[in-house]
C-alpha cells in the first residue's frame, strides 16, 4: 500500500466545523486520507512513507466536484454564439445526430482532461443523445474516465418526446421507451458499483420536460428506486421552459416534477434558474439538489439561480460545468469563481462567501451526488481525493487568505491532483495522459463532425 505525506501546506478542509490549517499535513494510505492537521505529520505515520509532497507555497482542499455535463458537446464548441437555450438546442441536435463513438470518445477525453487540469476529481456527465448506429456511447465515455482517472458518475439521459408529438428534439434523436429503459437497467448493471470507494456509479436522467414524457419520468424514476440509483434532469433552466410547461402540462415545472414523485433527496437537478421562494423552500425540505450552472446560465443569458435562496432553505448546491457548447471553458475552478460574482449581482455582496464558494464546488457537490460520507472534505477516513493549489506566483502572491486567493484570483491549473491517492496532474501537467495527444484527437474528431454535417445538407 503507498503511503503519501503532504506536509508545509494551508489546507482547507471543508469539514462541518470549517477547519483550516495555515501550515498542515495530509497522510494518504492507499486511497484514504488517514491524517489531517496542522504541523508536520506525526513521525509514526511519515516513518513509511513511499511519497511525500512538498506543499509549501500551496493550498491543499478536496477535489473539485463537477454535478453537471455533457462531454460530447466538446466537439461542437462555439456554435450558435448569439442564441437562447431554446434557438441553441434547435440548431445543434442535427448537428449530435452525427455524434459516433470515435467522437464521443475524443470528445469526453477533452472535457474530463479539462476538468482534471481545473481541480476536478469527480464528475458527472448526462448523455442523452444515442444516435442510431452511434455505437455504445455511455461505455466509451466510462471508459475515457478511467483512462483520465477521474471519478466517475455518468447518466443514462435519454428523449422519448420528438418534435412530431410537440416536444422540442427532431424525431430522429429521441428514442422509443422501452428501447431507453431496458438500456437504463442495462447501464445500471454493467456500470454502476455502489460498494464504498467506487470510481463509477450510474444515475437516469430523462433529459427535460421538453423532450421526455411524462410516462418516461415516472418510468424511470420507478426504475431508479428500484435499482437504488439516483435520479437527474434538467428543470427551470429558462422562461421559454417555464411557458412550455404551463402550455403542455399545465402547471409550472417544479410543480410539474412534484406531481411525478421527482423530489427527494436521492435527486438532483441541473440549472433551477427561475424558481420561486416557494420552490426554494420545498427543495430544502425533500432534499432536493441543485446542479448550479453559473458560466453555461451566462453564456445563454438564461438568468441567475437563487443559491442563497436554496442554501439559506437548506438544499444541497453543487456546481456544474454544463456542456462545453454552452461553456467553452469547461473548467471546473473557473465555475467557483462565477458562482461568487453571480450570487454578488443577484443578492449584493453579503450573497455569497468565498468559502461558501468552495463548499458548492466541494462538499456540497458531493451531497448532491450522494457521495459527502467520503467525498467534498479532506478529514480522515475519506477518500484521497485532493487538489494542491499553488499560493506562490503572480496569481495570487500577496493575498493572505489562501481560499480567497483561490476563489477571487484569476483561475490557474491545479498543480497537483490526487484521485483516490492516485497522480492525476503533477506540475500543473496531466500525467495520465498525452495533453498534446487530446487537443490533436479533438480538433480532427471536431472537424470530421462538421464535415459530415456540412454533406448531410
Amino acid at each position: 500500500m503507498t503511503r503519501t505525506v503532504v506536509e508545509r501546506c494551508a489546507i482547507a478542509t471543508m469539514d462541518a466545523a470549517g477547519t483550516e490549517h495555515a501550515d498542515g499535513h495530509l497522510v494518504i494510505d492507499g486511497d484514504r486520507l488517514v491524517a489531517v492537521g496542522a504541523g508536520s505529520a506525526p513521525e509514526e505515520l511519515a516513518r513509511g512513507a513511499t511519497r511525500r509532497i512538498d506543499g509549501a507555497g500551496r493550498l491543499a482542499t478536496p477535489g473539485l466536484v463537477n454535478c453537471h455535463h455533457h462531454l460530447y458537446q466538446w466537439a461542437t464548441r462555439a456554435l450558435a454564439q448569439q442564441a437562447t437555450l431554446f434557438e441553441w438546442l434547435t440548431e445543434l441536435y442535427p448537428v449530435w445526430a452525427h455524434v459516433d463513438d470515435e467522437i464521443e470518445w475524443s470528445a469526453a477525453r477533452a472535457g474530463l482532461a479539462a476538468l482534471a487540469l481545473s481541480g476536478c476529481t469527480t464528475s458527472t456527465d448526462h448523455h442523452y443523445v444515442f444516435p442510431a448506429g452511434a455505437g455504445d456511447l455511455l461505455e466509451v465515455e466510462v471508459r475515457a474516465a478511467e483512462s483520465v482517472g477521474l471519478r466517475f458518475h455518468p447518466c443514462r439521459g435519454s428523449m422519448d418526446l420528438g418534435r412530431s408529438d410537440g416536444g422540442l428534439p427532431p424525431d430522429e434523436i429521441v428514442e422509443d421507451r422501452d428501447a431507453i429503459l431496458a438500456a437504463s437497467e442495462a447501464a445500471i448493471d454493467r456500470f454502476h458499483d455502489p460498494a464504498p470507494g467506487a470510481m463509477v456509479r450510474v444515475a437516469l436522467a430523462p433529459c427535460s420536460p421538453f423532450s421526455v414524457t411524462r410516462g418516461l419520468m415516472a418510468d424511470a424514476a420507478d426504475l431508479a428506486r428500484r435499482r437504488g440509483v439516483r435520479l437527474h434532469t434538467h428543470l427551470a433552466e429558462t422562461l421559454d421552459e417555464e411557458e412550455f410547461c404551463l402550455a403542455r402540462f399545465g402547471v409550472r415545472p417544479v410543480d410539474y416534477l412534484d406531481d411525478l414523485g421527482w423530489l427527494g433527496d436521492d435527486v438532483w437537478l441541473a440549472h433551477c434558474v427561475h424558481l420561486s421562494d416557494a420552490d426554494a423552500q420545498r427543495f430544502g425540505a425533500t432534499g432536493t439538489g441543485v446542479a448550479h450552472c453559473p458560466g453555461s446560465n451566462a453564456r445563454l443569458g438564461a438568468g441567475i439561480a437563487p443559491v442563497a435562496a436554496l442554501t439559506a432553505a437548506g438544499a444541497p448546491v453543487g456546481l456544474g460545468v454544463d456542456g462545453s457548447a454552452s461553456n467553452e471553458t469547461g473548467e471546473l475552478q473557473a465555475e467557483v469563481r462565477q458562482a461568487l460574482l453571480l450570487a454578488r449581482l443577484r443578492g449584493g455582496p453579503q450573497a455569497m462567501t468565498a468559502r461558501d464558494a468552495l463548499s458548492i464546488g466541494t462538499i456540497d457537490g458531493a451531497r448532491c451526488l450522494g457521495r459527502d460520507d467520503e467525498l467534498g472534505s479532506l478529514e480522515p477516513g475519506k477518500l484521497a481525493d485532493v487538489a494542491l493549489w499553488r499560493m506562490d506566483g503572480l496569481a495570487h502572491a500577496g493575498i493572505e487568505d489562501p481560499v480567497a486567493a483561490l476563489v477571487l484570483g484569476p483561475p490557474r491549473a491545479v498543480d497537483t491532483l490526487l484521485v483516490g491517492g492516485r497522480v492525476v496532474v503533477e506540475s500543473a501537467e496531466l500525467r495520465t495522459a498525452d495533453e498534446d495527444e487530446i487537443a490533436t484527437d479533438i480538433a480532427r474528431a471536431s472537424r470530421r463532425l462538421a464535415d459530415t454535417v456540412a454533406a448531410a445538407l
